[in-house]
């Protein structure tokens, strides 16, 4: 039977915000290998990578859209998705960060700062320490200005709460029909431009290609961050590339659910059980949230 135990670890004293958005910052400095970040979606998954042995937690906006019944694309209500956030935050000891969108704010002609506002102070009150926001909001990327503004505008809340929230830059040139050396420039002239107005580092989807990567990392002063999954290079490729934050977006949500379409379709069929063997027991999963109930297993709790 799969363990669902964490890793043995010195015990991690509680952090004040600040701290873990510091801790959360050197995390992105460089090293042996890159920030990798397993994208969850609800507390249970949370903490299953937690206890895998991540250093951090990301959230996956299309993950958490997914799991409450709606398509990608700020499409979920945001209160439905800051209580998302809120759940993961409170099920984890390590620091998190959360994929806002575009700042679920509206699209570019109908952009309201004061919905941004409610966005970060959100995120802030849910004890995230980072946040992705992205420049593809609306039918076409927004304008580098604008963009711009809107993350000078999400550095100066955080400012004013006191927490040095990490900023990552999601810009989407790649994944917006621009190709080569088209693509490629602007891609900079945006990294320069979320950089200057706050923003520390920057996400580039959809480039796979490790020459790309290697060159872009040379000329974004920030870490860069890229998006991987099944076909893409190893960590320690991305790492040589100077890739220096590795996440999987939606790809582990789609993995679990892949898991449930095929266990369905078993039993459904020809009432095969195989798919559930190696399944973690009740009270493992149970397990996961004792502490968070307050004993070794919440009285009367379902045993189905």
């Amino acid at each position: 039977m799969t363990s669902l135990e964490p890793t043995p670890s010195p015990s991690r004293p509680a952090q004040s915000q600040s701290a873990q958005a510091d801790a959360f910052r050197q995390m992105h400095a460089g090293g042996a290998v890159p920030l990798v970040l397993v994208n969850v979606w609800d507390a249970a998954s949370a903490v299953l990578v937690e206890n895998a042995g991540a250093r951090a937690i990301a959230t996956s906006s299309s993950a958490i859209s997914w799991s409450l019944g709606f398509p990608d694309g700020s499409h979920v209500p945001p209160e439905l998705a800051f209580d998302a956030l809120r759940r993961i935050a409170a099920a984890t000891s390590i620091p998190v960060t959360a994929d806002i969108e575009a700042g679920y704010a509206g699209a570019d002609g109908a952009f309201d700062d004061g919905r941004l506002r409610q966005t970060v102070a959100a995120v802030l009150a849910a004890g995230a320490v980072g946040v992705n926001i992205e420049d593809s909001g609306g039918a076409s990327l927004t304008a580098v200005d604008e963009q711009a503004r809107r993350i000078s505008l999400v550095r100066g809340i955080a400012a004013e709460a006191g927490v040095p929230l990490f900023i990552n830059a999601r810009t989407d040139t790649y994944l917006s029909g621009q190709s080569g050396d088209s693509a490629f420039g602007e891609t900079l002239a945006r990294a320069e431009g979320y950089l200057a107005a706050g923003a520390d580092g920057i996400f580039v989807p959809g480039v796979t290609d490790l020459h790309i990567l290697h060159e872009l990392s040379r000329r974004i002063p920030a870490p860069l961050n890229a998006l991987a999954g099944v076909g893409s290079a190893s960590v320690g490729e991305l790492h040589d590339a100077g890739v220096r934050r590795v996440s999987i977006g939606g790809n582990a949500a789609k993995a679990a659910y892949a898991t449930v379409s095929r266990v369905a379709a078993e039993i459904l069929g020809d009432g095969n059980w195989s798919g559930l063997a190696g399944s973690p027991s009740h009270a493992e999963m149970d397990a996961l949230f004792a502490a968070e109930a307050g004993s070794p297993g919440r009285p009367g709790a379902q045993r189905s």
